[in-house]
């Protein structure tokens, strides 16, 4: 176990409409999720342990926020999922040294983005 010591071991973030940001990180991203309770769900095989937990509060980038950072092998692809599956664009793709980049919002509002060390 001393590996994980002083390690980044579970993230947890608000949802105010849990079954609607579960329902779009599967269909956007094929994520799977865990109930405990009506108040909490579990993230599933996703990469990184955590959890949304019912509450009328987002994360925002701008505001201060941590900014969840996503990678894809096609940039392109993972926006349209992100659309389709009722995402808002909120920063279209730009480039960045290292990549390239967008950010969205999730329909209980909080911030993620997507990257990519691919070309177009």
């Amino acid at each position: 176990m001393e590996q994980h010591h002083h390690k980044i071991h579970y993230v947890e973030l608000a949802a105010h409409d849990l079954e609607a940001t579960k329902a779009f990180f599967s269909k956007a991203f094929g994520w799977g999720f865990q109930a405990y309770g009506p108040d909490y769900v579990g993230l599933k095989n996703v990469g990184l342990d955590g959890g949304f937990y019912r509450k009328n509060l987002k994360s925002n980038a701008d505001a201060g926020g941590a900014l969840v950072i996503l990678y894809s092998s096609d940039l392109e692809a993972t926006q349209r999922e992100v659309e389709g599956a009722g995402g808002q664009i909120k920063l279209a793709i730009f480039p960045f040294p290292g990549g390239r980049r967008f950010h969205f919002l999730e329909p209980s509002g909080n911030e993620f983005a997507v990257w990519t060390d691919k070309d177009e």
